[in-house]
């Protein structure tokens, strides 16, 4: 695992181009999702949902990193009739979890209702779309990022124009007559 840490820049895969593309995909289809939490006034605008895609990434970037490391190693043992079992998906899990978590903080509860449920989800979202293009998977994560987008603007503006009206939160929770 230190060699994954002390490889040469020229050495590393996914290359360090690839990183980098990587990443500033992630900054920009998270980025557009963050963009309309924070012009919406949200709790969680864009640098919330960046650094959350951002450390999403960066986990899957090592665990590409350390699913190649053991790759070779597997190769080496199944040479001595060694059986290895990898498997990539734990990474994923943990970040769900700990992303669902952050998300929970976003979420409050008044007299009124209950507000911060789309912004916990757009967290949640952010990191999945971290997750997906820092594994590689770029039409997946610029799917997700358009289908959501699409949702969280038109499909909503839409919405708002029939009955099924989407509850706006107050601008500052507790500021408004509570009626009982």
């Amino acid at each position: 695992m230190i060699s994954v840490f002390t490889a040469s820049w020229l050495d590393l895969n996914p290359s360090l181009w690839e990183i980098c593309l990587r990443l500033g995909l992630t900054a920009v289809f998270v980025g557009i999702i963050g963009f309309e939490r924070q012009m919406r006034h949200k709790i969680a605008g864009v640098t919330t949902h960046l650094m959350v895609a951002f450390g999403a990434c960066g986990i899957a970037l090592v665990q590409e990193y350390l699913y190649q490391e053991a790759l070779t190693l597997a190769v080496d043992l199944a040479a001595q009739q060694i059986a290895v079992n990898l498997e990539r998906q734990r990474v994923i899990a943990q970040v769900v979890v700990g992303v669902g978590f952050l998300g929970s903080g976003t979420i409050l509860k008044s007299s009124n209702g209950i507000y911060g449920l789309t912004t916990a989800a757009t967290l949640w979202l952010g990191a999945m779309i971290g997750l997906a293009l820092g594994m590689g998977a770029y039409v997946i994560g610029i799917a997700i990022t358009v289908f959501s987008f699409f949702f969280l603007t038109v499909v909503r503006a839409l919405l708002e124009k029939t009955k099924t009206r989407h509850v706006k939160s107050p601008e500052i929770l507790g500021a408004e007559i509570i009626e009982k």
